[in-house]
């Protein structure tokens, strides 16, 4: 059986409709990974609480626990609102190695808007090694590197995104932090908000304390890039995440 933690207080008849919707998915989890096996897992996300959004999990792929954040993935979904769609067979890794098939099914109440997810992650680690094998012995290419997802606390999972962005957003112009202009500055975080890493809590003092900044610094690049126009032809600060 699935874990599953209680949702937050009931604030209105549509925060009722939600909780109900989730309360009904909690026996959906467990079926669907009873069905798969021991390499499924079926995570129910609440996002409305992203720092825990895991309200329910059934099966144990990505090792995370009732209480847990969401993925990236997740961020990026939270950042798209009632505009994302659903990511169904997606590839990612696990930071000890495995190689897990996912689908994301997001979840909306009566009024369209998007308020969570059911998740399904399958363990095909062995899959891939087997047709790794078969590959090589027929003489075809084994297939590109699957990127890795962080799976954890909120602490973990906005640490990672933050790393990827930055570092990839540093590398594209050979310069630190401390070297770029405002622009560039003001443009990093507006990738970061759009990956959705300032839906969590407690996630700019964290993005402080990567680039070595103070907090205040931290919210004023914030606000800025969101009152900015973004540039038309600017370069892409935030690379596809898995999650």
């Amino acid at each position: 059986m699935s874990a599953a933690e209680s949702p937050p207080a009931a604030g209105s008849p549509r925060d009722d409709e939600r909780d109900a919707i989730l309360a009904a998915l909690v026996p959906v989890a467990d079926g669907i990974a009873a069905t798969f096996g021991s390499l499924c897992e079926v995570v129910v996300h609440d996002y409305r609480r992203p720092e825990k959004s895991v309200v329910s999990i059934a099966g144990s792929v990505t090792g995370r626990r009732v209480g847990g954040a969401m993925s990236e993935i997740g961020m990026g979904m939270l950042a798209r609102g009632d505009e994302a769609g659903d990511e169904l067979n997606y590839l990612t890794r696990t930071q000890d190695g495995k190689l897990v098939k996912s689908s994301t099914v997001l979840l909306r109440d009566s009024g369209g808007a998007v308020f969570g997810a059911l998740c399904v992650n399958l363990d095909i680690t062995a899959v891939q090694q087997v047709g790794t094998l078969i590959g090589e012995l027929a003489g075809v290419a084994a297939p590109a590197d699957v990127p890795t997802t962080t799976f954890g606390d909120s602490a973990e999972v906005v640490d990672a995104v933050v790393g990827s962005v930055v570092d990839a957003y540093q590398l594209q112009r050979s310069r630190p932090w401390g070297e770029l202009d405002r622009a560039e500055r003001v443009e990093l975080f507006r990738g970061l908000d759009e990956r959705g890493v300032f839906a969590v809590r407690r996630a700019v003092p964290q993005v402080a304390e990567r680039l070595g900044i103070s907090r205040a610094s931290a919210y004023s690049y914030l606000a800025k890039a969101r009152a900015e126009e973004p540039p038309k032809d600017g370069p892409d600060t935030a690379p596809g995440a898995s999650a």
